[in-house]
């Protein structure tokens, strides 16, 4: 459902970026499940037919939010991608997933908490979800088979296997955030998980 336009002379008495900015963080730290349209609008501090008009129902406003995530707190996950070598890759996915970590924001990764609570992978949420870890994952490993095609990674190097490996730690180092894990201990994990990396 696409929101509403405003009418000629009626614009939206709330900032549509702002909004969406607290709704992220409410699914953040209560989950899409947990989350009511009541928490968004006290939240939000819209009226729900503002809320309805603006972002649809709940579903599609947890999809912007999605959006807003990969390219907000999230990005470093992909900017990893740019890094000259394979080993670099793995160094700013890792080390990105402790250093993303800030105090305004719930701990942990949005979409990793969301994958564990969401039971069916046939809705619609549950869809949208699985396409985002699996475009985050095949991005990973079609780097890992360029750098195994250049020379930067050796020849029985397993892209699959290392994109999964890189995306297991990065969601323990989330868990392990929420839970209250220091980011000296995490860091000392990652250095740890990448004395594995091939060399």
């Amino acid at each position: 459902m696409k929101p509403e336009k405003a009418r000629p002379g009626r614009p939206r008495a709330f900032d549509e970026d702002v909004a969406l900015e607290i709704a992220m963080r409410i699914f953040w730290q209560k989950g899409y499940e947990a989350t009511s349209m009541t928490d968004l609008t006290q939240a939000m501090g819209i009226n729900p037919p503002s809320l309805y008009a603006a972002f649809g129902n709940k579903e599609s406003l947890f999809l912007r939010v999605l959006e807003r995530y990969s390219a907000g707190p999230a990005a470093y996950a992909l900017k990893a991608l740019d890094a000259p070598t394979a080993r670099k890759v793995a160094e700013q996915r890792l080390f990105g997933a402790i250093d993303s970590i800030r105090k305004d924001c719930p701990t942990g990764c949005l979409v990793a908490q969301e994958a564990s609570r969401c039971l069916d992978a046939n809705d619609p949420i549950g869809r949208k979800l699985s396409e985002f870890c699996d475009a985050s994952h095949q991005a990973f490993v079609r780097r890992f088979k360029r750098a195994k095609a250049e020379g930067d990674l050796p020849q029985d190097a397993d892209p699959n296997a290392l994109a999964r490996y890189l995306n297991t730690v990065a969601q323990g180092v989330a868990v392990q955030a929420a839970a209250g894990v220091s980011r000296t201990d995490l860091r000392k994990v990652v250095t740890i998980a990448l004395e594995q990396w091939p060399s």
